[in-house]
């Protein structure tokens, strides 16, 4: 099978957050052990979903390294949202497309291939003996729900990491330094009065309601100015509306890390509930917006955006409740105090509006020195190849963020654009970035490994 072919057959299976990464690493794992790498495959249970991190390791070490330099990509991708809008797939994102020297489909950038990309070159060195600092190259689970798998490799001690290369869609440069973010929830509970006004309004035959479709642009949550939220859409709408107005269904988004193109309303304008939660989503997005402008005053100029963002992701209608997801993107410029204190506004804004607030995860920013060993040697080998030797930063949060916590020397590299690609229907990667991608990584193996 040829390299293109397989890249095909990696974007066929679905890995993402719903489906989970067990087929993919399952297929990830024997093309490993074809290309002579031996292969542990760590089988973790997350929720109801059997996940798996591959962990893949020369064939010529007769035992565990007590330091090894990792390799790792994520395996998961993010859901890809409606079919039809992935035009240049047939509207299907799992059938990867070549359109003048692209490979199009869901992951393609953001990071499956990459993981093909570092397994060409780890195999080029399949019969090597002398390693100084053995590669070791590692598939995770669950980069787009937390990070879980690459938790789980650490709790469990699955590899001997002192420097690491973390796959992410950086345009073939190198990232020394990312921002933290903080994903949170907020529950709007429904009144007694207002849940029995929508059970007895879903019974009748006629209706007073009225409802709205708000479209926007899909974009990755790190980089909103991107996209245009169809939920910020909406909930601007929903300020400009009378207090009285009853909500009886509001939904947008797909996930809390991915700017929202699509969103729906439906109001009742003739409604006798006193006190509709339509006015405390109102209040609550007002509060938000607030803390938004509070952002501007803290500028982080290596990166761009060089402020904090917040992007409300998702919104759904429960039976209870009305459920809003988000998450905060954080420069290392914010302190953990200035972090808390954000936190503790949201949590104050949500209790004045009778509203639950929670923190589903936090992950701190990362930056590794310039001149460091690490930094300083791919910036070497990235010159000698042609190719832009000046180390970058970029908004959006990966692995390097807990490799880095534990004392792992990171930096993060990887075919593909981030800005206006990753996180829409029209993820793309040029096929020659991949080659030149592949090229990089024998020569870090060649320069730190051997």
């Amino acid at each position: 099978m040829d390299f293109v072919e397989s890249c095909r057959q990696f974007i066929a299976i679905d890995s993402t957050p719903a489906h989970g990464n067990k087929e993919l690493a399952r297929w990830a794992a024997a093309f490993c052990r074809q290309r002579g790498l031996i292969v542990e495959e760590q089988v973790e249970v997350v929720g109801d979903l059997e996940q798996i991190n591959i962990i893949a390791r020369p064939a010529s070490l007769l035992e565990r390294p007590g330091a090894e330099f990792l390799l790792q990509t994520h395996l998961d991708t993010a859901d890809p949202g409606p079919f039809a809008l992935w035009t240049e797939t047939g509207s299907n994102p799992y059938d990867a497309h070549i359109i003048d020297g692209k490979i199009y489909g869901l992951g393609t950038a953001d990071v499956k291939l990459d993981f093909l990309c570092k397994l060409e070159a780890m195999a080029s060195f399949a019969g090597s003996r002398n390693w100084r600092l053995p590669p070791v190259l590692v598939g995770t689970f669950g980069e787009e729900t937390g990070m879980q798998g690459a938790l789980k490799l650490i709790r469990k001690n699955k590899v001997a990491a002192k420097m690491a290369l973390i796959g992410e869609p950086s345009d073939l440069q190198l990232v020394n330094a990312a921002k933290g973010f903080a994903t949170v929830e907020i529950r709007v509970p429904f009144s007694e009065e207002e849940i029995r006004y929508r059970d007895e309004h879903n019974l009748r035959e006629s209706t007073s309601t009225q409802s709205k479709l708000f479209r926007g642009k899909a974009a990755h949550s790190s980089m909103p100015h991107l996209g245009e939220s169809a939920i910020t859409k909406m909930l601007e709408y929903l300020t400009m509306l009378p207090d009285t107005v009853n909500i009886m269904e509001i939904d947008g988004g797909i996930n809390f890390n991915t700017v929202p193109s699509n969103a729906f309303l439906e109001i009742d304008m003739i409604s006798t509930v006193k006190t509709p939660i339509a006015t405390k989503l109102a209040n609550i997005y007002r509060g938000l917006k607030e803390l938004e402008k509070e952002f501007l005053k803290y500028e982080d100029k290596e990166f761009f955006p060089s402020t904090p963002t917040l992007n409300i992701g998702l919104v759904r209608t429960n039976e209870n409740d009305v459920q809003i997801s988000g998450s905060c993107r954080l420069p290392p410029i914010i302190t953990h105090e200035i972090y808390e204190k954000w936190m503790e506004q949201l949590r104050s804004l949500c209790e004045q509006n009778g509203a639950v607030f929670s923190v589903n995860d936090y992950k701190k920013p990362f930056r590794t020195e310039v001149n460091s060993i690490l930094v300083k040697g791919c910036l070497d080998e990235l010159r000698a190849l042609g190719l832009k030797a000046e180390p970058t930063t970029q908004p959006s949060t990966n692995e390097a963020s807990i490799f880095s916590r534990i004392g792992v020397e990171c930096a993060c590299f990887g075919p593909g654009k981030r800005e206006g690609n990753v996180h829409t229907p029209q993820e793309h990667v040029a096929i020659e970035d991949l080659y030149k991608a592949t090229e990089f990584y024998k020569k870090v193996i060649e320069r730190f490994c051997l």
